[in-house]
């Protein structure tokens, strides 16, 4: 019986091979946190590009320019400039322009001539949303003018998630963008 209780205590008391079930317990979840940081990761590169796209656009569309307007300036010169903008810079970061959407709930602005509400564009057969001529807000301290004019540019992009084992798992988020920028002709 004594002998029997000596290799019981020295059962116990061995820890050899611990480490291979700590591992064991240990690696799934470093890898699954690994993962997060890369998919995450992914999301936060698509912001930052559909942002500088939106930015980029509105950019283009405050330019007064247009080569097949004929010298006058139309709401279609103008979304004409921005959704040219868009695309290409959602070319460049290797995203589809053909997955972006108009954003929910559609963004409400106002024109710069009559107040009315200003609708997305629908010149161009795109899925931003291009506004122009709408006023600008003024800014917290009230430095802006009013009638301040400018261009707004906004849309979302889809983005799926993959990672196995937890509710996110093969979900689609839509991330949004948006920017509003001063008209050149003022």
């Amino acid at each position: 019986m004594q002998r029997l209780l000596s290799y019981l205590c020295q059962f116990i008391n061995d820890v050899r091979g611990a480490e291979i079930a700590e591992a064991a317990a240990v690696l799934p979840l470093m890898f699954l946190v690994l993962l997060g940081i890369f998919w995450f990761g992914q999301a936060f590169s698509i912001y930052g590009a559909i942002t500088r796209a939106a930015q980029d656009g509105a950019r283009a569309g405050a330019l007064p320019y247009c080569a097949t307007c004929n010298g006058t300036n139309t709401t279609a010169a103008y979304a004409t400039n921005a959704v040219a903008a868009v695309q290409s810079d959602l070319l460049a970061s290797k995203l589809n322009p053909s997955l972006a959407q108009y954003p929910t709930p559609r963004p409400s602005a106002f024109s710069c001539s009559n107040g009315t509400s200003v609708p997305c564009s629908s010149t161009a057969s795109t899925n931003f949303c291009v506004q122009a001529p709408i006023q600008l807000p003024r800014t917290p301290s009230g430095a802006s003018p009013t009638g301040l004019c400018g261009v707004s540019v906004s849309l979302r992009y889809p983005y799926r998630f993959w990672l196995p084992f937890t509710s996110i798992n093969k979900q689609t988020i839509w991330i949004t963008a948006s920017a509003r920028v001063r008209m050149e002709n003022q």
